[in-house]
């Protein structure tokens, strides 16, 4: 049987190789993340760490990084962060622990978007549910356009968006992306197309292996 956790943390430690002394990193959110922060802080460089959530915040600050607010900072060198689903070309789901809005941000802003999963997380193809968050305003005529939909009964984003799965069966990522994305109402949603990513670091048992999309990086310079 694969352990998930121990693949979650080859590829984190695989991603930490990747920093290098000075750089401006985007901390992602959720478990496999939580092995990279100690395996980062580890290595003792002097960073600039942007974080995409308060709880990424303050796990990394425990193990000494240092955090900054994002609006110091222009551009970053790296962001590197999980996925909840990884598609053969590239496409990722992400959003499970609401942060997607911030986490997509931060990679766009990043020269370099690596992402870290475990071989679980590969799919032939995405399927449901797709985080999104949306506006309070008017929020019960966005529910009824993006039916099916299902609202958290969780807080509210650090930016005061409501997170709820849209549930709706979809062929095509870009289509689903472009309709999510024009719908009045969604501040964002969780698919992250393959030109956002720059490499994905899979682990398979103890090996790690290196992915990268056939059109990452098309709109980065």
């Amino acid at each position: 049987m694969v352990d998930a956790e121990h693949e979650k943390q080859a590829a984190a430690a695989a991603a930490a190789l990747l920093v290098e002394d000075g750089m401006a990193v985007g901390l992602g959110t959720g478990s496999t993340v939580a092995h990279l922060l100690p395996a980062l802080a580890a290595r003792g460089l002097d960073l600039r760490c942007v974080a995409t959530s308060p709880a990424t915040e303050r796990a990394a600050l425990a193990v000494g990084l240092r955090v900054e607010p994002f609006e110091r900072l222009e551009r970053l060198d790296i962001a590197i962060d999980g996925a909840d689903q990884v598609d053969p070309a590239g496409w990722l789901v992400k959003g499970g622990g609401g942060a997607h809005t911030r986490e997509k941000i931060v990679a766009a802003a990043a020269e370099r978007f690596v992402v870290i999963a475990s071989s679980e997380k590969l799919v032939e193809s995405l399927s449901p549910p797709v985080p999104v968050e949306l506006l309070a305003y008017g929020l019960a005529s966005t529910l009824r356009r993006l039916e099916p939909i299902e609202l958290r009964d969780v807080p509210p984003s650090p930016d005061g968006g409501l997170i709820a799965d849209y549930l709706g069966r979809f062929g095509e990522p870009a289509e689903t992306a472009a309709f999510l994305a024009a719908s009045p109402g969604v501040v964002e949603h969780g698919l992250f197309a393959p030109e956002l990513v720059g490499e994905i670091l899979v682990a398979r048992g103890g090996e790690v292996e290196r992915l990268v999309p056939p059109l990452a990086g098309v709109d980065h310079a």
